[in-house]
């Protein structure tokens, strides 16, 4: 397992396969043998099925591997094929397949590769995808326990954040529709090759049962949320306002009915807030 994480031997297997680090991939391979192995550990994937997104190199896929009963791997760049072919030879319970995981059938992948088997992510996220990449996995109501992921410091702040707080975003709210969100620990830039310019979290997000049993409707609590946030800067009435296009004196009344103040920023607004802010507000319209 430690070959994989050694800067001198990720580069004579790179080299020997003619690959080159690709940075619109966000390609940062883990030379830290620490990390992995705790990433498994926080993510209880024991006996289930895992998928993986951006294995790289296959040093976490490796520790996943130890632990799951089956991990599928989704790697965009098949210049990595002869890399993971090499580097997971003998994991009989590793399958790799190459896809664009932002665009492919997760659902069938998971009833093609998993069939009833409970079903986690995992993965080292490439961060130019983070909050897209995990918003599709939340929104989709796809069949998944958790998510646990490598991001970006940043991101995981804001992901992770309290509602009502300044580092909250609309992500913020999204995600925590969906599922509970935590920060398990963090990762320095200089473990990983080539470093990044920022440090990094794992984060896991512990997938809500049933969100219905959140009174309100996804699709306008979702639509408020993101029109609230608009443009960060001004006022809920005139983000909404600016965003959706609705009347301000409607958006006050529903603030006013909701026990809000009418000059209140996004950030202000905890999640139940939120809730009653959506139901009130197309109530209103």
């Amino acid at each position: 397992m430690r070959e994989l994480t050694d800067i001198n031997y990720l580069e004579s297997l790179f080299s020997r396969h003619g690959f080159n680090l690709k940075k619109g991939l966000g390609q940062n391979f883990l030379i830290d043998p620490t990390i992995c192995p705790a990433i498994a550990e926080c993510a209880d994937i024991d006996d289930k099925g895992v998928i993986e997104i951006g294995p790289g190199a296959g040093v976490l896929t490796r520790e996943l591997s130890k632990r799951a009963k089956k991990v599928v791997a989704i790697e965009l760049d098949t210049k990595l094929m002869p890399v993971l072919s090499e580097t997971l030879n003998g994991f009989d319970n590793v399958t790799v397949r190459f896809d664009d995981a932002m665009k492919c059938n997760l659902k069938a992948l998971i009833d093609e590769e998993f069939g009833d088997m409970p079903v986690s992510v995992c993965a080292n996220l490439p961060y130019y995808i983070t909050s897209p990449l995990i918003m599709r996995l939340l929104e989709e109501d796809l069949p998944i326990q958790s998510i646990t992921v490598m991001v970006q410091k940043e991101a995981a702040d804001r992901i992770c954040a309290e509602m009502g707080t300044r580092e909250c975003g609309a992500v913020t709210a999204a995600v925590r529709y969906h599922s509970e969100p935590e920060i398990m620990f963090q990762v320095k830039r200089d473990s990983f090759l080539p470093p990044p310019k920022v440090d990094s979290s794992v984060i896991k997000l512990n997938v809500k049962s049933d969100n219905k049993l959140i009174n309100c409707n996804k699709e306008n609590f979702i639509k408020t949320v993101k029109a609230a946030f608009y443009t960060r800067r001004k006022t809920v009435v005139n983000s909404i306002s600016a965003a959706l296009n609705i009347d301000k004196s409607n958006i006050s009344d529903a603030l006013a009915k909701c026990g809000l103040d009418p000059n209140i920023r996004a950030e202000k607004i905890k999640f139940d807030e939120f809730v009653s802010l959506a139901n009130t507000l197309f109530e209103v319209r």
